[in-house]
């Protein structure tokens, strides 16, 4: 079974040339990251990725994580290579460095975590929440817990969870009924259950920091009375190391159809006298700081479709390379040939390539904005950077998880019955994505907050200048990418089409406008994705005119040119079901479901 290779020729080419490396690099800042660690950064996280928690993925699948009586015992080695990522420092690439972070930009931890996740969705997934809940910490914790608690979640010695969901809430957050009474000095008890924790409880570190929306007694009805509370696995004692264990236990893990080796917990606190905590940041503004890891998390969560997506095309290629069935069409006689040569299966692996590459290339293009909306000097700069981020991250959440699990299925396609057989290893990557488009905010969530407070809220100010910025570069789609242009440009007329149509129908008729919400997202996604592509094609088309003799440029062309025939030329349907296709969807009685 092969294992996970970081595509770092693509990897450097998207951060270098489209996402502009060498500016975010000049930023206030980051002066520490030189040509050269950045190089270094990448190589090494390739290799670590590769020989480390690749390996580990298939175990990971067939063992899972184990409970038993209320403790969680990981997939064989996944401790052990905890340890090394810890060791190693790679849980605080991107932290603050006053907390032991490296303070390295965001588009160069982008990168890195796309290969923890494509070598292993189940094992990136601790991380990533850990991530989270520094960032809550960062912008909402007391001075108090900034200082015991950051330091040790930066270095990754500690884990952190975020705790939204209850059995009889889902995504209704208003409907939280987990409590926290005080009992003084800032302290509370906290009492009820928590669903679907991502590793909420676990052997890996010998300290879990949960971070837990609950509700104080005069606390007024709905998302406006609900507060965060911090609840460590274990008290601290007063050297600041675990001491007696906290009323928070894992009573369950989930039997799910995917990312086994990560333990999806039921987590009961206060069932024997209640859980201590502390409050963060002030009173029934809790799901506001929430939204803080959420967002966090749901970018993350599209660079798990990303890298999902990644590992499923590397192994279909490797089997249609090494599959011989069938003779070439067109050659009467010939020999048997790998199926790589067969037409349709060039075409779903050109659908799988292009599709990761667009994907990959608006991830990272979106993580350089967060970066000069983090430490851009130029306040208007930092602003546009902004809001360009805000727009697109629920489309990098949204339109990534979704092709991901179709770029996966593709993958077992290719592998034809053998994919449907466990052992080749193409179903455990459908299975691993098929839960990236549901957490963290389904892609109807994020497709709601992308139509209503990205677009509808401003009036489309936003994504009318992207519209311009994709405008202008397909301007330079001529001569022999003239193709490219035409498609890009046609793509683009329909996106603005659709803002318009939103924009004038959302306060008149919402439901109509949110029955093509999710439609608008692939749109957007497909256009977005689409402009990014265009951009690599001028760039690849202007090195080999200079003389630059490269394959990688030349099949940069060509899957650009794939790209822009089969999936740019369906902004036009798309457009067409998103402004007319409310009655087919609201019309039926609901008894006649």
């Amino acid at each position: 079974m092969s294992e996970y290779c970081a595509p770092l020729k693509e990897i450097r080419f998207v951060m270098r040339d489209l996402a502009g490396m060498d500016q975010v690099v000049s930023l206030p800042g980051n002066e520490e990251a030189s040509p050269d660690v950045v190089d270094a950064i990448l190589d090494e996280a390739a290799r670590f990725s590769t020989e480390v928690i690749s390996p580990l993925n298939r175990i990971g699948d067939i063992h899972g994580a184990q409970w038993n009586d209320r403790a969680v015992t990981t997939p064989p080695g996944f401790k052990e290579a905890y340890r090394q990522f810890v060791d190693n420092g790679w849980n605080g690439l991107g932290c603050d460095p006053e907390h032991g972070g490296q303070g390295l930009p965001r588009l160069l931890s982008t990168a890195v975590s796309e290969m923890w996740k494509g070598a292993n969705h189940a094992f990136s997934l601790c991380p990533m929440l850990t991530q989270g809940a520094i960032e809550a910490l960062m912008i909402a914790g007391t001075e108090a817990q900034k200082a015991v608690y950051l330091p040790k979640l930066v270095s990754g010695e500690w884990t952190g969870t975020m705790n939204l969901t209850e059995p009889s809430a889902g995504s209704d957050l208003a409907a939280v009924r987990t409590r926290a009474e005080p009992v003084g000095d800032g302290t509370y008890r906290i009492f009820g259950q928590k669903i679907f924790i991502t590793y909420g409880e676990h052997d890996m570190t010998d300290n879990i920091v949960h971070l837990v929306l609950a509700r104080t007694p005069n606390a007024p009805e709905g998302v406006k009375g609900i507060s965060l509370f911090l609840v460590p696995k274990y008290l601290l004692q007063a050297d600041g190391t675990p001491g007696s264990r906290n009323d928070a236990y894992c009573v369950s893990i989930e039997h799910k159809l995917g990312i086994h080796g990560s333990p999806t917990a039921v987590l009961a606190f206060g069932d024997h006298g209640g859980a201590i905590g502390t409050l963060v940041g002030e009173e029934n503004r809790g799901l506001e700081y929430m939204f803080i890891m959420m967002n966090a998390a749901r970018f993350n969560v599209g660079l798990e479709g990303l890298g999902d997506a990644e590992r499923a095309y590397q192994r279909a290629v490797a089997y249609a390379r090494e599959r011989v069935q069938g003779t070439e069409i067109g050659v009467r006689g010939g020999p048997k040939v790998p199926i790589l040569r067969h037409p349709d299966v060039r075409r779903m692996l050109m659908s799988m390539r292009s599709r990761v590459e667009a994907m990959r290339a608006l991830a990272y293009v979106t993580a350089a904005a967060q970066d000069n909306a983090h430490g851009n000097p130029d306040p208007v700069q930092r602003e546009a950077a902004r809001a360009f981020a805000d727009l697109m991250i629920p489309v990098v959440k949204g339109w990534s998880t979704e092709s991901a699990i179709d770029i996966a299925s593709l993958g077992v396609q290719v592998h034809g019955g053998m994919g449907y057989i466990e052992e080749t290893g193409a179903a455990q990557h459908l299975r691993d994505a098929r839960i990236t488009s549901i957490y963290e905010g389904t892609t109807a969530i994020q497709a709601n907050d992308l139509v209503g407070r990205k677009i509808a809220r401003e009036q489309g100010a936003t994504v009318r200048q992207v519209i311009a910025r994709m405008r202008n570069d397909a301007e330079q789609l001529d001569g022999d990418l003239a193709r490219l242009g035409a498609c890009q440009t046609a793509a683009v007329d329909a996106l603005e089409g659709c803002v318009s149509w939103i924009v004038a129908n959302f306060s008149s008729d919402p439901k109509a406008v949110h029955v093509g919400s999710v439609p608008f997202l692939h749109l957007l996604g497909i256009v977005a994705g689409g402009w990014q592509m265009g951009r690599a094609a001028v760039i690849a088309r202007g090195r080999l005119d200079f003389g630059e003799k490269d394959a990688f440029l030349e099949a940069k062309l060509v899957t650009v040119r794939f790209f822009a025939d089969h999936f740019l030329t369906q902004a036009g349907g798309l457009a067409d079901s998103i402004m007319n296709g409310a009655t087919g969807a609201l019309a039926m009685a609901d008894d006649s479901f």
